[in-house]
């Protein structure tokens, strides 16, 4: 069986204050249960003192980015070998806001994701569909493309010790909302392009749901077979949020 996971996006959120109390109101009300792990992700000036707070407990370490480069002249650029340094363990690549912000290809996000595989942390690969994709019915097309770029670059193998979440993106601050039905159809997609390469890699990566979970809906988005947690944006700001959503994963 599956481990869940629910990981937190914090995004460009917060202040030295802030994420000091919020992680605290994480590690001290962690739910008890098995088959279920949390992942914090703060912005980078604050990995390594969350890092301090979160040693021994529960949660672990992410970030919400990194270089595809190892070292060199990349002014604002932070090397793979970097964030595992100061304790991370999993790494956001492809993100929707990363590829429609600043431009990231799906080549760029392959060179990131086998970046922080070679450090020796797990990438959160990101893919999903925009509002006009989805209507224009190419969203197993879109999706099988960004997957592509990666197992192009990598192999399948390479998805053993990885993440995969789906991002419906007409989903995220738009008031508009997939039912956990829509969430799973996509979800069995992805899984099954996978198993096209491997079944077994196919029924053991994580898949991990990205479209505005919350605590009242994270219940109904986890009983569904193919979704293995979530990255969780706005709901990861609050403790009692996000932590109601690692509640739902400790009892599903």
């Amino acid at each position: 069986m599956r481990e869940l996971l629910v990981a937190g996006n914090w995004k460009m959120n917060g202040s030295d204050a802030v994420s000091a109390a919020l992680v605290s109101g994480i590690v001290a009300g962690v739910p008890e249960g098995s088959g279920f792990r949390l992942v914090v992700c703060p912005p980078f000036p604050y990995l390594a003192s969350v890092a301090g707070q979160i040693a021994g407990s529960q949660v672990a370490l992410g970030a919400q980015n990194v270089s595809e480069h190892e070292v060199g002249a990349f002014t604002g650029e932070t090397a793979a070998s970097m964030l595992k340094d100061v304790g991370c363990e999993y790494v956001i690549v492809g993100h929707s806001e990363r590829r429609a912000m600043y431009s990231e290809s799906s080549d760029q996000v392959a060179a990131k994701f086998q970046a922080t595989q070679s450090a020796g942390m797990t990438p959160i690969l990101c893919v999903g569909e925009t509002l006009e994709e989805r209507e224009a019915g190419t969203t197993e097309t879109v999706i099988g493309e960004q997957l592509d770029a990666v197992l192009s670059a990598t192999g399948i193998d390479a998805f053993e010790p990885a993440v995969i979440a789906y991002e419906p993106v007409w989903a995220i601050g738009t008031g508009l909302t997939a039912t956990p039905e829509q969430a799973q159809d996509v979800h069995r997609h992805i899984r099954a392009r996978l198993a096209e390469h491997s079944v077994a890699v196919a029924e053991n990566v994580q898949i991990l749901y990205g479209g505005s979970m919350k605590g009242e809906n994270a219940s109904g988005l986890l009983s569904m077979p193919d979704i293995d947690g979530g990255l969780i944006g706005g709901a990861s700001l609050k403790p009692s949020d996000f932590l109601a959503i690692a509640e739902a994963a400790a009892q599903s």
